[in-house]
């Protein structure tokens, strides 16, 4: 049967003494615990990588070497592959969640690496977003077709710092229903945390763009002060963060429940889904830029009093500014 004779008796031995759970843990791929490094030197390659993301691993080793931390180039990617952290754009990621999140200084040499990579997001029309609730992304996905309920719509809502995630399903995209999911659900939650949402990212869609007088999702974002940006003409990509998040809804969620249940209702449909948007949440690690393999509802909250403070500082300069002296001046003939 293609195994040698060696292999069979192993095999053979290995359940006599174990019975199947002995054969369970036979891959040779599981890690070796004994070979790794001390934790100390481990820690000491991870902050080094956020402290200077510019050193490749062989100038770690010589940095960490003159601090009396003895470890190979090689070792030192091992650990960065370990946490995520083996390419320059990663660790600029992982320094910039540092900061916003820990509020720690930057050196002179960390600035010029965080200002080169912003020039380099902004050339390639990389999103841009400093806080939750500074841009919230908005997409409309088609999930298929229920037999006796028709065509079925997601109306996605992503806040593109910490990556949380709202979905609403519908019968039909027109505005009424684009705006009836930030109503629903995104609005009272952004309230709810007493975090303010400032912006919105759709595309060109009919159900987003038309006559602000006459248009029902555009007439709301009005009502709600809530400013809106539209992705550049045939450029879906612009609005990426939601096209990554339909991939995965699609693999993940619609494709395994749709082969192990027969829905009915659009009721059943969504009481399923809001589970599953519950686990991606507040579960589920996330490897995007501000996440750093948190989830991301903990990302929200850990940065949350950024945007608290920034609303604060708002408030300070229009109260100031609205209390500035006048000074009147007459004039005397």
């Amino acid at each position: 049967m293609g195994y040698s004779r060696d292999s069979f008796y192993r095999f053979k031995q290995l359940y006599e003494n174990g019975g199947e759970e002995a054969l369970q843990e036979i891959s040779r791929k599981k890690p070796n615990i004994r070979n790794r490094v001390p934790d100390y030197i481990e820690e000491a390659v991870t902050n080094l990588a956020i402290e200077n993301p510019a050193l490749g691993q062989v100038r770690v080793s010589h940095e960490l070497s003159q601090r009396g931390i003895m470890i190979s180039a090689s070792g030192v990617r091992s650990i960065w592959l370990r946490n995520d952290l083996e390419t320059l754009k990663k660790r600029l990621k992982a320094l910039e969640a540092k900061v916003a999140q820990d509020g720690i200084l930057l050196t002179e040499d960390q600035l010029k690496m965080l200002e080169k990579a912003k020039l380099e997001k902004e050339a390639h029309g990389e999103i841009e977003t400093e806080h939750p609730g500074y841009l919230g992304s908005q997409d409309t996905y088609f999930v298929g077709t229920m037999k006796g309920v028709g065509r079925i719509y997601q109306q996605t809502f992503i806040d593109t710092y910490s990556r949380v995630a709202f979905a609403q399903l519908y019968t039909e995209k027109t505005a009424i229903t684009a705006a009836h999911a930030l109503n629903e659900k995104v609005i009272p939650w952004f309230n709810e945390q007493d975090v303010p949402l400032l912006r919105v990212l759709t595309d060109r869609g009919t159900e987003y763009c038309g006559l602000v007088e006459n248009h029902a999702y555009q007439l709301y974002l009005a009502l709600e002060d809530i400013d809106h940006s539209k992705t550049k003409a045939r450029h879906p990509q612009t609005n990426g963060i939601c096209e990554r998040f339909h991939k995965t809804i699609k693999e993940e969620f619609y494709s395994v429940t749709f082969r192990k249940k027969v829905y009915h209702t659009l009721e059943e449909l969504q009481i399923d889904l809001d589970l599953w948007i519950r686990k991606y949440n507040e579960f589920r690690p996330h490897s995007g830029r501000h996440c750093y393999g948190k989830t991301p509802m903990q990302t929200f909250l850990d940065a949350k009093h950024i945007a608290q403070e920034k609303r604060c500082d708002m408030l300070m300069e229009k109260s100031d500014s609205f209390n500035e002296p006048t000074i009147s001046v007459k004039t005397v003939s």
